[in-house]
């Protein structure tokens, strides 16, 4: 039996959204007037067919009946306990404790260098600080969970006394226990909470919102020519088969965000197939997440225009998934990516 996919496209901004959704034109994107859409593709694993949401009627019954409950997931207004999803693009400023992440490791190793960075973050426009201190980088090796909170606690100690929105960056149930002692607010596992059984126990008891990432393979091998059916639909499939399986466990909550895992077990073409054609992931009705900030696609795509912050080419994909109504952006560079949207948007009023 074909299975079939909903996808908004066709998107309006600014001004002209509300123009459209006061007319009846097109129809709001996560609740959001500031985006809008008129059209939606239809995805199978054997074609694809673009039409105008108006004329969902002529299609067959049981067809009309999933786009119709597809439609309703894409329309809802997203929401996250502690976060406010009505202001987008939301950007989550990275602090990495790390003597080896792929662009910052070592930087911020020093107490008072990571303090000094967290208080820049939040003061260029940060509403999330995430920190990890744990690479996972493409061929890095685990590290004791020790070791991983040793790196983080004093400065999450600090985050106590800010008012920010705490994500912690870990695989481990040992650090997910001991950070949610002091503070953290959201969970951000890149393994898909497959890497420790003991995280999906942690979730359920503390019902903290986490974010549910996809990974093919783990950090050590999941650039070694990692490949698909279908990266999209095989993508939305995993989210959709572990949504159903965290529900079986108890968790039951809508705190939940989705990350497609941009340069996670992906190569190029992955990649770019999944920028291309990422709001296919509001059809399961939770907010998305990307990391996008100096990635390896970018030196691919610029080639001989690479440079070591891939400063433009982190804010014109952070752009691109914006424009598809992506919430959350996970950022080096926040104070850049923060003027580059409010010009942007500027423009399109």
């Amino acid at each position: 039996m074909n299975k079939y996919y909903t996808r908004a496209c066709n998107f309006y901004y600014g001004t002209v959204s509300k123009k459209n959704i006061k007319i009846k034109k097109s129809i709001p994107l996560n609740g959001c007037t500031e985006i809008s859409f008129d059209k939606i593709e239809i995805i199978n694993r054997k074609k694809t067919k673009i039409i105008n949401v108006k004329d969902i009627n002529i299609l067959p019954v049981n067809l009309r009946k999933k786009v119709i409950r597809d439609l309703k997931n894409i329309k809802k207004k997203k929401s996250l306990k502690k976060l406010n999803l009505s202001d987008t693009p939301i950007l989550m400023g990275i602090l990495n404790l790390t003597p080896d992440s792929f662009s910052d490791g070592g930087k911020y190793n020093k107490k008072h260098l990571a303090i000094n960075h967290v208080n820049n973050l939040i003061s260029s426009g940060a509403k999330i600080i995430d920190i990890g201190g744990e690479s996972t980088r493409p061929g890095s090796s685990d590290i004791n969970p020790i070791k991983e909170w040793d790196r983080i606690k004093l400065v999450l100690k600090f985050l106590k006394s800010k008012k920010c929105f705490v994500s912690l960056d870990t695989r481990k149930s040992f650090v997910m226990k001991k950070a949610s002692k002091i503070k953290i607010d959201l969970l951000n596992d890149v393994s898909g909470l497959n890497y420790d059984p003991n995280t999906i126990e942690f979730l359920n008891k503390t019902k903290k919102s986490f974010v549910l990432h996809h990974m093919k393979g783990i950090p050590k091998n999941m650039q070694i020519k990692p490949s698909y059916k279908n990266v999209l639909l095989d993508i939305y499939d995993f989210f959709e088969t572990k949504l159903k399986y965290l529900r079986t466990k108890g968790i039951k909550h809508s705190n939940i965000i989705l990350d497609p895992g941009i340069g996670f077990g992906k190569n190029l073409k992955h990649n770019i197939t999944l920028l291309k054609k990422i709001s296919i992931f509001h059809s399961l009705g939770l907010p998305i997440m990307l990391g996008l900030s100096r990635k390896r696609f970018i030196k691919e795509i610029s080639k001989e225009n690479d440079s070591k912050e891939r400063l433009g080419g982190t804010i014109s994909s952070c752009i691109q998934s914006y424009l598809q109504g992506v919430q959350i952006l996970r950022v080096h560079d926040v104070k850049e990516v923060n003027q580059a949207f409010k010009v942007f948007k500027a423009l399109q009023n």
